[in-house]
């Protein structure tokens, strides 16, 4: 039936029935708004809390980095809460209450003590751990490194292995050694010192051992060491040793000493030799951690890892100035030479 048949009254009521209907769509998709906008805010940006004792250094970079490789870009796609001590380990448990207040959806700690503060602070909160100077179970920080159980993994060195090796290094490049001190950072515990210890043993090498525990202590234990007159030092592993690598140098060309380091920051600031992991590439395993935890996985079923990548780098223009002459067999065996 066409509309010039149809009644006045028929059409009215017709008029009546399509403004009702369209009035019910409009009703129903305004209802839906809000559903959508809670449904958006239910997919908040997720967050992630990064405690570390020292300085702001490089490898916040390759963390940075090794998530956006992954498609987490800060400040888009997922947010980083950055915390950082300044070289004050008595102000960490401070700042891990002040991550987990922050209900962050997971927890990024860098070495010993920065662990021990977010363990301190939560036991619910997954836990994923950077650490070069303990070893995870012997610390009671997991229960194996293939199921660490609790709320922690992460990544961790082999100490034991590594002790060897810069007493190995040193001794090839400064043949003849019988004493050497050791700068140890207490806070990051005694593991690593005692694997020093017994490594130094096996090899009759006698031990000056130069204890810190801040930024603050830092110079006054180096000089006080050095004044015995070791034949060389090693450095054993710390943020703080890592992130005051061009003081440390500088002291250690004062005294005319020799040195090893677990970090290549020491040997491109003028130290002699450095061997130790890779940091940027080891932080920029830390993300996918957390993404598979973000994604749902529990960070007791997620194995630890080690280190796989490892750097020796020797400073040429340092060994000139010493008065030492660098094996070839070393020169041959470096990742880099810096002359």
């Amino acid at each position: 039936m066409t509309t010039q048949h149809l009644s006045p009254l028929t059409m009215l009521l017709s008029r009546h029935t399509r403004r009702r209907t369209f009035i019910t769509l409009l009703g129903g998709a305004a209802a839906a708004w809000p559903l959508v906008a809670r449904a958006q805010q239910a997919r908040k940006v997720p967050v992630v809390g990064f405690l570390n004792p020292g300085f702001r250094s490089g490898v916040w970079t390759a963390l940075i980095e090794g998530l956006s490789d992954i498609g987490y870009v800060d400040g888009q796609t997922i947010k980083i809460e950055p915390r950082w001590a300044m070289g004050r380990p008595e102000t960490l448990p401070g700042l891990a209450q002040e991550l987990v207040r922050l209900k962050v959806d997971v927890l990024i700690a860098v070495a010993r003590p920065s662990i021990e503060a977010v363990r301190g602070a939560t036991a619910d909160l997954p836990i994923i751990a950077v650490d070069l100077e303990s070893d995870p179970v012997e610390s009671g920080f997991v229960a194996s490194l293939a199921r660490p159980g609790g709320n922690l993994t992460g990544l961790f060195l082999d100490l034991p292995t590594l002790c060897g090796k810069w007493l190995q290094l040193i001794g090839e490049a400064v043949p003849g050694i019988a004493t050497i001190a050791v700068l140890w950072d207490s806070k990051t515990g005694s593991h690593q010192l005692n694997a020093m210890k017994a490594a130094a043993r096996m090899m009759s090498v006698d031990l000056i051992t130069a204890e810190f525990h801040d930024s603050v202590g830092l110079d006054a234990a180096l000089n006080a060491s050095l004044k015995e007159r070791p034949q060389a030092l090693i450095q054993l592993g710390s943020p703080l040793i890592n992130q005051l690598a061009n003081r440390i140098a500088d002291t250690l060309a004062s005294y005319r000493v020799p040195s090893i380091s677990p970090f290549r920051s020491f040997a491109e600031n003028g130290g002699l030799l450095s061997y130790g992991p890779d940091l940027a590439n080891m932080y920029r395993r830390v993300a996918p951690y957390v993404s598979r935890i973000l994604k749902g996985a529990k960070s007791s079923d997620l194995p630890i890892e080690r280190p796989i990548k490892f750097e020796f780098v020797i400073n040429l223009k340092t060994a000139k100035a010493l008065g030492i002459t660098i094996p070839q067999t070393l020169q041959v065996a470096a990742d880099e030479i810096i002359e």
